[in-house]
């Protein structure tokens, strides 16, 4: 079991409670991915309004931060709700992938948005590779899967990238005094981790998509 499996099933034992109590009460796994979906806008609508308003006030970020991580815990209750509750579907499965694709590239465009208004223009720019990246591990796993290869390697999968983005503006706003170095550092150094791993997962895929078809 590698360490993706082993914290998943731990996140799922602590989830478990809620997410038969979600069942119970009749919850939908599409309303719980609807509601991710949400939360998110809610959070590129603070780091909007946070550029525009609230200029130098980190503290908007790290509730920006705070919010995404919370919606982060939807993308992973509405696949534990439809599995526990019997309500898996194959149009339950595409709604959940196009919501999270829409889900994390509003929240970096906040974020994007958001640099751009501070004068950060290098931080922004290293948002919008990130954003590319995200896009694109995302494709080419759509991709290889429409053509019947499994794709799920690489490490920077979208977990990965929703809680170094998360915390990373989450910190942000939690250490705005510090005056020993900058804290929007501590914001966009994430995300650029985000931002070259998240495309050298997307080569990584293509280069394992070309050793299966080669295979075949």
């Amino acid at each position: 079991m590698n360490y993706r499996d082993w914290l998943q099933q731990l996140i799922y034992k602590i989830i478990n409670p809620v997410v038969k109590g979600m069942v119970k009460i009749g919850i939908t796994p599409n309303f719980i991915t609807t509601t991710g979906l949400v939360l998110n806008i809610v959070a590129a609508c603070v780091f909007v309004y946070a550029g525009l308003h609230k200029p130098g006030e980190l503290a908007y970020v790290g509730w920006g931060g705070g919010i995404v991580l919370f919606a982060g815990l939807f993308d992973m209750m509405d696949g534990r709700v439809a599995r526990v509750g019997n309500m898996s579907s194959t149009f339950g499965t595409l709604y959940d992938s196009v919501l999270d694709r829409y889900s994390e590239l509003i929240t970096l465009f906040g974020i994007f948005y958001y640099l751009i208004l501070q004068g950060y223009l290098w931080g922004s720019m290293i948002t919008f590779i990130a954003l590319i990246g995200s896009l694109m591990v995302s494709y080419v796993r759509a991709r290889a899967e429409g053509l019947g290869l499994e794709c799920k390697v690489g490490f920077m999968q979208r977990s990965e990238r929703v809680v170094l983005t998360s915390l990373g503006a989450l910190f942000c706003g939690i250490f705005a005094g510090c005056e020993a170095f900058d804290p929007m550092l501590i914001l966009i150094v994430p995300l650029a981790v985000v931002a070259v791993f998240s495309n050298l997962t997307a080569f990584v895929r293509i280069a394992h998509c070309y050793k299966l078809l080669m295979k075949k």
